[in-house]
């Protein structure tokens, strides 16, 4: 039986995630929570994996009940706590003499920065996906290369790549649901840089896109709509949320079920 096996919610953009039991979906269709915050610079401009490595070397640990963030250097032992209502600027000061920059973080206020705006829902991957994609590379363990994708929801019971079923032709999408909230899946996610980074010191892997490319394209499986991958640098599920789904909430343990394709 597919079940939902892990919730992870990244409260700052482009950090660290926290792992949590279960997750409402916000107004905006993203889980509430994830993503609330980001940081960005004196320009408006995200500071984010895309943009620095130098953003793999913060260590964070997020506390929701008191809205507070713990934050130390990659191999260092000095750890800092910031409130993030009452010590705003001090955990400003603190990113922007790591990154070199005026470090901003601004608050989606209840609403989320998602990384795609257009299709804001959770991120999907299976838990054999993940463990399939690190027996690609010697070395690299499960929770690495999790930490590499950062979905939002993982999925167990299933095989590899199931997550590829929950993505329909470009007129559809394909509904789901998990426990009693339904999502629409629409396409397999574009992967950017960040992948390819160690994800705990920003160390880049040159040749984690190509084998990447090299073993996706091997492995796709024969029911996969190969339309919808211009490229093969693509792994889990965007989705979206229909209004009338958001406030309900999503629990580890939950069934995961494939409700069929519906019209975009």
């Amino acid at each position: 039986m597919a079940r939902l096996a892990r919730v992870s919610l990244y409260p700052i953009k482009s950090l660290d995630p926290t792992t949590v039991p279960g997750a409402e979906v916000g107004g905006s269709g993203a889980l509430d929570g994830d993503r609330r915050y980001a940081m960005t610079d004196g320009e408006g401009e995200y500071v984010n994996g895309k943009r620095t490595p130098a953003v793999h070397r913060l260590r964070t640990s997020f506390d929701r009940v008191v809205n507070e963030v713990v934050v130390r250097k990659q191999g260092g032992s000095e750890a800092r706590r910031f409130d993030l209502d009452a010590d705003r600027d001090g955990l400003e000061a603190y990113l922007s003499e790591h990154f070199g920059l005026d470090a901003r973080l601004v608050d989606a206020d209840g609403g989320s920065y998602p990384d795609d705006t257009t299709l804001p829902g959770p991120t999907v991957i299976s838990t054999a996906t993940i463990e399939t994609v690190a027996s690609w590379y010697p070395g690299l363990t499960t929770e690495n290369v999790r930490r590499r994708f950062r979905a939002n929801l993982e999925v167990d019971g299933v095989p590899a790549f199931w997550e590829d079923r929950l993505v329909g032709d470009h007129d559809h999408g394909v509904a789901f649901a998990v426990g009693d909230v339904t999502f629409t899946g629409v396409n397999p996610c574009q992967r950017c840089v960040v992948p390819s980074r160690d994800p705990y010191t920003g160390e880049g892997m040159p040749e984690f896109r190509p084998t990447f490319i090299e073993r996706r394209e091997a492995t796709l499986p024969d029911w996969v709509d190969t339309t919808r991958f211009d490229h093969y640098f693509r792994l889990m599920v965007n989705t979206t949320v229909s209004p009338a789904e958001r406030g309900g909430e999503v629990r580890v343990g939950d069934e995961v079920t494939i409700l069929g394709e519906e019209r975009l």
